[in-house]
């Protein structure tokens, strides 16, 4: 825990005594916004930005911004560093100062000389009226919380002109007895604030989960989210308001920054200003926005000049081409063809008719000239072996050295095109196909990249639909297949979720009706591959358990 460090002293201004509430009404302000971790200037611009233009604009009584926004989230071990916490509490008086009429509630990690904690700031008129600690440290998952904070005791209840609000911090939510609590302390309004990551389905756990405690307690909540992307984490915003019968009375939109407005009337909801229509494409389409969101989010934010990939003519290339274009614009990207002799024709014509489709900057370079120089520099190594998966790696290294050169050359992050099947069973090339900096489909297996595939087709074609019909394969040899060392990919995408998302055993997955030899093979190639994984660029987690983070299993282990 971190020792030491300066900083201002809080001062509280806390009432709790009830008073006439006659025709009073009260506006809040949800404000769904993307930060970046650790710029603490930035953020601070950001957050005043918001508050300025909410409070002149909207005339509201109450601004609410995410967990730990001042920060960034997960701001993770610097969180170690006296002099980053030191200047991110006193923050807190800068952003009392912006509109002393109105309570702006910021999340923050609050030091007390001793301890960290994840806290909750209520800012106005200069000073800090409350602060609310989290009591419920997730650690599970992307979660790391105990390794940071220590949990709060008491819930937190504030008064700000005549309104009694309860304060509570995104997993503090998913419990109903923290909902309970701040309700018996005097709470008419909860306030939570969120910093809650975005997979399949999330957020109709969420709205589920808190309708339960919400309806239980008869205690309406304004539920702000971050949104954004952070390394493998994406953010979707969502944030909304429940009224005490679990109706949802106001649903900011996915993916984007938003500022939503409500109204309460003496304690009872009146109307949202604006509401946004929520989606309802499904979840497809949130999984590709989260995929968007993702890519553009981490280059913008590590300062890459846009992106650069290697078009094979095959779906998982397509995918991430598109994916790039609608992040970063297609003057922002290059797709590059690297042919070898084992390349087809329609591999090459479907490349350049993509990035023809997208506009984006196409080279076509041939790799045999470098292929053929290694095998010339191996020829007496190699001399009386056979030829084997050797001599196919060498053909994705060389592809992996033209295409990190450009990246360097340009300042563009290069973008591997490896989905989540692959990474699973390693069927791809250390220092070949897996060169790059960023993963935008490493979580996604492959059957889901059709199908995100076809979304984007259904909004304008951008992938020939050759590309979406044909055999996948890796071309690295005459005629070659995934089908000729993978199961077929409806067969293997199945086990590989029992396997890796579910922790099922071999022995309940051919249970479930798999053959013994699809489930041991499968399993085996799991678990060899876990040195590749560790090596492999960092990828968009859309599945509730990704590699990274969410998995995290030796390298050297025996089942």
């Amino acid at each position: 825990m971190i020792k030491g460090g300066s900083h201002k002293p809080f001062t509280f201004h806390f009432r709790f005594q009830k008073q006439s509430k006659k025709n009073m009404s009260l506006k809040i302000a949800l404000v769904q916004t993307d930060v970046v971790v650790g710029n603490l200037a930035a953020n601070f611009k950001q957050i005043v930005k918001n508050v300025t233009k909410v409070a002149n604009s909207q005339q509201v009584d109450v601004i609410v911004f995410p967990e730990l926004v001042t920060t960034g989230y997960p701001p993770e071990d610097l969180l170690f560093r006296r002099d980053f916490v030191a200047h991110a509490n006193n923050l807190l008086y800068n952003i009392a100062n912006i509109a002393p009429e109105v309570a702006v509630v910021v999340g923050f990690p609050e030091f007390d000389g001793e301890k960290l904690y994840n806290s909750a700031a209520v800012l106005a008129g200069g000073s800090v009226l409350a602060i609310y600690r989290k009591q419920k440290l997730p650690n599970y998952g992307v979660f790391d919380e105990h390794r940071y904070f220590v949990a709060g005791e008491k819930p937190c209840v504030f008064e700000f002109k005549g309104q009694f609000f309860g304060l509570s911090i995104c997993e503090d939510v998913w419990h109903s007895d923290i909902v309970q609590a701040t309700k018996e302390a005097g709470a008419e309004i909860l306030l939570t604030l969120n910093a809650s990551p975005f997979h399949v389905e999330k957020m109709q756990q969420r709205e589920a989960l808190i309708r339960s405690h919400v309806k239980a307690a008869q205690l309406p909540i304004v539920y702000v989210n971050m949104v954004g992307g952070q390394d493998e984490l994406i953010f979707d915003g969502n944030s909304f308001v429940m009224n005490a019968n679990g109706e949802i009375v106001f649903h900011a939109d996915e993916f984007v920054e938003e500022v939503g407005i409500v109204e309460f009337e003496n304690g009872e909801l009146k109307q949202a200003l604006p509401t946004s229509p929520h989606s309802k494409e499904g979840n497809v389409a949130s999984i590709y926005k989260a995929l968007v969101l993702g890519v553009k989010d981490y280059v913008h934010k590590n300062g890459f000049q846009g992106a650069i990939l290697g078009l094979s003519g095959g779906i998982d290339s397509a995918l991430v081409l598109a994916l790039a274009v609608d992040a970063l614009g297609a003057e922002n990207v290059e797709a590059v063809s690297l042919p070898s002799k084992y390349t087809l024709n329609m591999s090459n014509d479907d490349a350049k008719t993509q990035a023809d489709i997208m506009g984006v900057k196409y080279h076509c370079i041939p790799i045999s000239p470098a292929v053929n120089a290694f095998s010339q520099m191996l020829e007496e190594t190699f001399a009386n072996t056979k030829k084997d998966t050797t001599e196919e790696n060498i053909q994705a290294r060389c592809r992996g050295v033209v295409l990190m050169a450009m990246s360097n050359k340009q300042g563009k992050l290069l973008l591997t095109t490896g989905n989540k099947s692959e990474m699973s069973v390693g069927y791809a090339t250390l220092y070949g196909d897996m060169c790059g900096g960023f993963a935008p489909i490493k979580d996604v297996p492959k059957l889901l990249v059709y199908e995100l595939a076809r979304y984007r087709n259904s909004i304008s074609q951008v992938i020939p639909e050759r590309v979406l019909t044909r055999a996948p394969s890796a071309e690295l040899a005459p005629n070659q297949q995934d089908s000729d060392s993978l199961p077929a990919y409806d067969v293997l995408d199945p086990i590989l979720q029992r396997y890796v998302e579910l922790d099922e055993s071999a022995e309940e997955i051919i249970a479930a009706g798999f053959s013994v030899e699809d489930v041991t093979r499968v399993v085996k190639l799991v678990n060899s591959s876990e040195y590749k994984r560790r090596q492999a660029a960092i990828g968009i987690k859309i599945s509730e358990r990704a590699f990274g983070r969410d998995r995290r299993y030796p390298v050297t282990f025996k089942l």
